[in-house]
């Protein structure tokens, strides 16, 4: 990559809601040397944010520029070390950027939650990557930093201890309070769409589908009904289940088709560092006894209403009245109140037990994902990375650099042996 480009950094979509608090971060916690800038469609709209932030923010050039225009995102990919883009959903908006970032030797890094944009950036930009040395990451907010970086730090524990790989891995969510936001109910709502065409459905569904070598994974292993006994039938119809290990009900976790595909793209670029015996899963914990069944329960419904929901025209309609719009988000009190912790727990292949806590006292989507782009950003700009160019996940892009950053802001990666 160049060093003689006009910015280091520039922010597009800083208008929106998560750009705003993005903009905030970095106007507070990135390094006056570091050459910033704001892009959007509005420049008017880009003056009033720009307007709210403090010290040499105030000063940052404003960039217009439609993402769709395949010019325009070519010139500001050659103006820029790196690009940080909130702007989604990306399955309609985001390729031209990552691509003329991939070709510009540009580093990238979004938000994205869409497993199908994914799958499509790898097949048109992992190879041009590769090439020019851009680093284009995915997912670096709450889809999917805590998942990605958690296991990553789990495996590099079990390595150091040497007690083989990583066996049956699960994510527990244990806390999570935030608002809901308006960009991941209009990333859903895309996907959905698109998952109308069979071949698209299939790569939705595909636990590997974002592999960079299919034929190299495992089959799919489907539990069986009888697995949890006599709970078995319940889990089947609903994805509910209790864990005789955790002696709690769990539910589906409602990010986990995305987050378990990114999770094991990571194994595969490396590898398969994680172990050919790794099996992923994310669920929710809803807690013990008749209550924790019920709301697993309540919880599955919930779930499966509003992905039926998203997925035909008719229903669609009257869920966009009621959930949130893109550029929406949560009130200044619910941000204050949010947190989110995960515990990822693993059986080795040796058979030792490890967990590993990832939380943070933030709002999951908002506040704290701002603090996981804007630092995601800054560490594609200034820290020396382990990662060499391509279409890549936070742990291979990023690994200790990333989790060193987020510490520093109250973030946990904390691994005990069990």
């Amino acid at each position: 990559m160049t060093s003689d480009r006009e910015f280091d950094l520039v922010l597009v979509g800083a208008t929106g809601f998560v750009g705003r608090l993005t903009a905030d971060h970095l106007a507070e916690h990135a390094p006056s040397s570091v050459r910033i800038a704001l892009a959007g469609r509005s420049e008017s709209r880009l003056a009033e944010v720009r307007s709210s932030l403090t010290g040499a923010a105030r000063d940052w050039p404003l960039l217009v520029v439609d993402t769709t225009d395949e010019a325009a995102v070519a010139d500001l990919a050659s103006r820029t070390r790196v690009v940080v883009t909130t702007v989604g959903p990306y399955a309609k908006l985001g390729m031209p950027l990552a691509s003329a970032c991939a070709a510009a030797g540009t580093h990238y890094a979004d938000l994205t939650g869409e497993v199908l944009f994914v799958r499509d950036s790898i097949d048109a930009n992992h190879e041009e990557a590769e090439r020019t040395g851009a680093r284009v990451v995915h997912s670096c907010g709450f889809d999917s930093i805590p998942s990605d970086l958690g296991v990553w730090a789990l495996a590099q524990r079990v390595a150091e201890d040497g007690e083989g790989t990583l066996g049956e891995t699960v994510t527990h969510v244990r806390t999570l309070r935030g608002g809901v936001s308006g960009g991941t109910i209009d990333s859903m709502r895309q996907q959905a769409i698109e998952s109308a065409d069979p071949v698209r459905r299939r790569a939705v569904t595909d636990p590997h589908g974002l592999s960079p070598d299919r034929s190299a994974e495992p089959p799919s292993r489907n539990r069986t009904k009888d697995e949890f006994g006599l709970l078995g039938k319940v889990q089947a119809v609903s994805g509910t289940r209790y864990d005789s290990v955790t002696k709690r009900w769990v539910a589906p976790f409602f990010m986990a088709s995305f987050n378990t595909r990114i999770v094991r793209r990571s194994n595969a670029l490396t590898d398969w560092s994680y172990g050919r015996d790794f099996r992923y899963d994310e669920v929710m914990d809803t807690g013990r006894g008749p209550m924790g069944a019920v709301k697993a329960g309540l919880t599955s419904v919930v779930l499966g209403g509003l992905f039926a929901g998203m997925s035909t025209a008719p229903t669609r309609r009257v869920l966009d009245v009621v959930l949130p719009k893109p550029g929406e988000g949560p009130s200044e009190e619910t941000m204050a109140n949010g947190r989110f912790v995960f515990d990822i727990e693993t059986t080795t292949t040796t058979g030792a037990r490890y967990r590993t806590r990832v939380g943070a006292p933030y709002d999951p989507g908002y506040s704290g994902t701002a603090i996981m782009l804007g630092q995601a950003g800054l560490s594609l700009a200034l820290d020396e990375l382990p990662s060499a160019g391509g279409v890549l996940t936070p742990s291979v892009a990023f690994g200790a650099a990333l989790v060193a950053r987020l510490e520093a802001f109250d973030f946990e990666f904390t691994t005990t042996r069990r």
